[in-house]
């Protein structure tokens, strides 16, 4: 099992971030490089939870989406070809003083199978990485989208 722990700054507000987070309409892949439209399909989607099935090259994850609390959104991987266990991605927005968010992102990847346990491995090493330049990424088309950055 891998735990990543990312972390990045926007201009985005919490609000702004959990708007993109679940917005799940088609151009998804646009805010999330590995959410591809082909692989999404919302199975229920609630004034707080979402339900839903997402991925890319050939690796998919049903995952349940939580933000009741508004300054967190923890999403629990239910189903997937690779994960299981205690998989899924939790993220944290913290509102700075001066009109920044500090985003804390961690990733956990339990692989169910040798695919998923071997590419579990890899992302222990390199996800840090690969997963920060995704979520770098993410945080610009979130800001273009509400604007811009503007601090």
């Amino acid at each position: 099992m891998s735990t990543i722990h990312l972390r990045q700054t926007t201009t985005s507000t919490p609000q702004q971030f959990l708007a993109g987070l679940t917005d799940f309409g088609p151009g998804r892949s646009k805010l999330f490089g590995n959410s591809a439209d082909g692989y999404l399909k919302v199975h229920h989607r609630g004034a707080k939870e979402a339900d839903v099935t997402e991925g890319s090259g050939g690796i998919w994850e049903r995952l349940h989406y939580d933000w009741s609390d508004p300054n967190r959104v923890v999403m629990t991987t239910t189903d997937s070809n690779l994960w299981g266990g205690r998989s899924g991605h939790t993220y944290t927005f913290t509102r700075r003083p001066d009109g920044m968010t500090d985003l804390d992102a961690v990733v956990v990847r339990d692989g169910k199978n040798l695919k998923g346990r071997a590419l579990g491995f890899v992302l222990g090493i390199f996800g840090e990485r690969v997963l920060g330049k995704e979520l770098a990424k993410t945080v610009k088309a979130i800001e273009a989208r509400n604007g811009g950055p503007h601090t």
